[in-house]
């Protein structure tokens, strides 16, 4: 759950991983828990004291997953696949295929239908909007207009966010290409996000429990 470094169209620029659907729905329908796992990456160090209490344990549960989703060796097999071609951007891009197949097998973990619960989640940030970082602020409405999370679930919908991301690197990441890798490859990344994603519902509902 890397991070890099963002420019919207109109040059704000923060920092960001792209795995937004995972840590939502790791959040287990806890509205404080979610945003604080929704803006964690905007937050830097302790600077969150100011929020609210079960928003800086949602904040917290972030950076327990991003810890146990970096070291585990099935996420370093499909980061791997791509380190050659993407280097240091391999990370980013494994996030969006995950996202893509929880999206894509939204049925599978949770009875509530992925539109509804992106819409739900829309909702929270509007509703809550006072709290969030610049950076959320600013990002917002690019990310509802464009309806990016519930997209993710339909291959076009990666292709796009992949081109996006290589123009906002100016070229560099070639990340656009890697639409090509996930074809080629697709039945390795959902198996692996399979057997992973079973692994962190378990870690993230403990760690949950436990703040």
């Amino acid at each position: 759950m890397l991070q890099f470094l963002f420019v919207n169209s109109i040059g704000i620029v923060f920092l960001r991983s792209m795995n937004f659907l995972a840590h939502i729905y790791l959040s287990f329908d806890d509205k404080e828990i979610t945003l604080g796992n929704f803006i964690a990456d905007s937050i830097r160090g302790n600077k969150y004291k100011h929020l609210p209490e079960r928003v800086q344990k949602g904040i917290k549960l972030h950076r327990f997953i991003d810890t146990f989703t970096d070291a585990h060796p099935t996420v370093r097999q499909s980061t791997k696949r791509l380190h050659e071609n993407y280097s240091h951007y391999s990370g980013i891009i494994v996030d969006i295929f995950y996202d893509h197949f929880l999206a894509k097998n939204w049925s599978t973990y949770s009875e509530v239908p992925l539109e509804v619960f992106v819409d739900n989640f829309y909702d929270l940030l509007e509703d809550n909007y006072e709290i969030l970082p610049d950076s959320t602020k600013h990002m917002m409405p690019y990310m509802i207009a464009d309806n990016w999370i519930f997209n993710y679930s339909k291959l076009e919908g990666i292709g796009r966010v992949l081109t996006g991301m290589n123009r906002r690197t100016k070229n560099k990441s070639k990340m656009n290409f890697a639409i090509l890798d996930l074809e080629e490859h697709y039945d390795e990344f959902e198996k692996e996000f399979t057997t992973f994603f079973e692994e962190l519902i378990a870690f993230s509902k403990q760690k949950y429990i436990s703040l």
